[in-house]
């Protein structure tokens, strides 16, 4: 199975002109940024394997990108979560609740008798999964975000979709802007567009620059993209009335939505960028994880609406 190019529309965000690489339109259940680290396992054939196998929150991302991927793929997934809070398991929403209703088995581990450590804590989801569950021959370990060298081709496939559209749209100076959780997507973008003069840069969501870089030098490489980093302190899931802000005005201007999680602290780093870089073309990734706002923008609304 493939999956076609994204389309790139353009907008006007404050005064500035951009470009918008749509990969959230790639495939009604199998997109964004999670669609292009997994694009390899899509496209390529493994005839041995019926699991897939991965670890993360139960809102993540990813959780719903490889349930789709394995209904796809005809595979099952179990998909480890520390622990399933009440009021998601009565009211399923977001990602947990559409990985569900693709057939996803989700294991909480503070559920699980053996994955408990010495002194009764619950062990990490990839210390149970490698030492304890042991993944079989049948069965294909993803970790977390999709933090692996597997991610390479997809996002390469990215970047070749990039060259083409800059050659096609006679771009001469091109930066390419996207958010971070582990920096697999930006770093591989950095690795396939630097050759061809293209800049990559990016901020780091879930933890500060020297997790990011910690996340780069794990991938094996040692050319990085350009990390920005926010004025001001940023707490991964916090609930931010600046990011609150920035993403209402996105839309009002550009008539899309954006996710709430990482998209906003991006476009407040891009807010310092923009003037100081006005010889560049921006392009935007859109990374998709919309479903994500299901369970975020009532969040914001009650703190700050």
């Amino acid at each position: 199975m493939k999956i076609e190019n994204s389309p790139v529309t353009q907008h006007d965000f404050n005064g500035t002109h951009f470009y918008l690489k749509r990969d959230d339109l790639l495939h009604p259940q199998f997109s964004g940024n999670k669609a292009r680290k997994f694009m390899g396992l899509l496209e390529s054939e493994f005839h041995k394997i019926k699991t897939i196998i991965g670890y993360g929150s139960p809102q993540a991302n990813s959780l719903y990108s490889m349930a789709a991927l394995a209904k796809l793929k005809q595979w099952h997934l179990h998909f480890y979560v520390n622990h399933i809070p009440s009021y998601l398991k009565e009211n399923p929403i977001g990602n947990y609740r559409a990985a569900l209703e693709l057939g996803a088995k989700i294991i909480p581990l503070n559920k699980l008798e053996h994955a408990k450590d010495n002194d009764g804590s619950t062990t990490s989801s990839a210390e149970y999964i490698c030492k304890i569950r042991q993944p079989k021959e049948d069965e294909i370990y993803i970790p977390e975000g999709g933090r692996c060298r597997l991610a390479e081709s997809g996002v390469q496939k990215l970047a070749e979709e990039v060259l083409a559209w800059k050659k096609e749209a006679n771009i001469e100076h091109l930066t390419v802007a996207l958010p971070s959780g582990t920096g697999t997507t930006a770093l591989f973008l950095h690795k396939h567009l630097k050759p061809h003069d293209v800049k990559v840069i990016t901020c780091s969501c879930v933890g500060g620059d020297e997790y990011l870089e910690k996340q780069f030098y794990q991938l094996g490489e040692t050319d990085f993209p350009e990390v920005l980093t926010p004025e001001k302190k940023h707490h991964f899931g916090k609930l931010y009335r600046e990011n609150y802000e920035i993403w209402k005005e996105l839309y009002q201007q550009t008539q899309v939505e954006f996710e709430l999680l990482y998209d906003p602290l991006m476009w407040r780093c891009l807010t310092d960028w923009l003037p100081k870089n006005t010889d560049q073309t921006l392009m935007y990734i859109h990374q998709g994880g919309l479903l994500g706002n299901e369970s975020m923008l009532p969040r914001y609304k009650r703190k700050f609406d």
